[in-house]
């Protein structure tokens, strides 16, 4: 799609870009500078440590209020909102978006396919953006791990 220029009317009123968000790299910036170039308003919703405990298995290793910090800064992002149920369309009736952006990893797998039923439920849109495969938090966080070594007895990696 074309840059959109100043003043021009982007298809999508509200968008809404969820994720973790953590260990922020080029991947999200990817992601919210898209989604921006689609909307006239974005929101970034980030995962509260809880929600992305439930959804990957392990809590974010930069805690939340840092996390939002750092999505709020990006020039891309109008508003930041933090997330704290597992139902992104009670999140919608919270934020009130047009439209959910998500990395097309996403795209024809069980989680994106319930997601697009919900949302053509409720007239919402998911468009996808390609995802970034040579960076990612799990690959950092796995990166950072080996680089931290084995935990030493008695101490799990939650208390590293």
């Amino acid at each position: 799609m074309p840059e959109i220029g100043a003043g021009a009317r982007r298809p999508y009123r509200v968008g809404y870009a969820p994720g973790a968000y953590d260990l922020f790299h080029i991947g999200h910036l990817n992601i919210l500078r898209h989604a921006r170039s689609r909307c006239d308003y974005l929101v970034a919703g980030v995962v509260s440590d809880e929600m992305a405990e439930l959804a990957k298995g392990r809590r974010p290793m930069i805690p939340l209020v840092e996390r939002l910090e750092i999505v709020r800064s990006v020039k891309y992002v109008d508003a930041a909102f933090v997330e704290t149920v597992p139902d992104k369309v009670e999140t919608w009736r919270q934020v009130r978006f047009d439209v959910l952006f998500k990395g097309d990893d996403w795209r024809g797998t069980p989680k994106g396919d319930k997601l697009e039923r919900d949302f053509a439920a409720v007239g919402v849109d998911v468009v996808y953006f390609p995802y970034t495969v040579h960076t990612s938090s799990t690959q950092l966080r796995r990166a950072l791990d080996a680089l931290a070594g084995p935990p030493a007895e008695g101490v799990t990696a939650e208390r590293r």
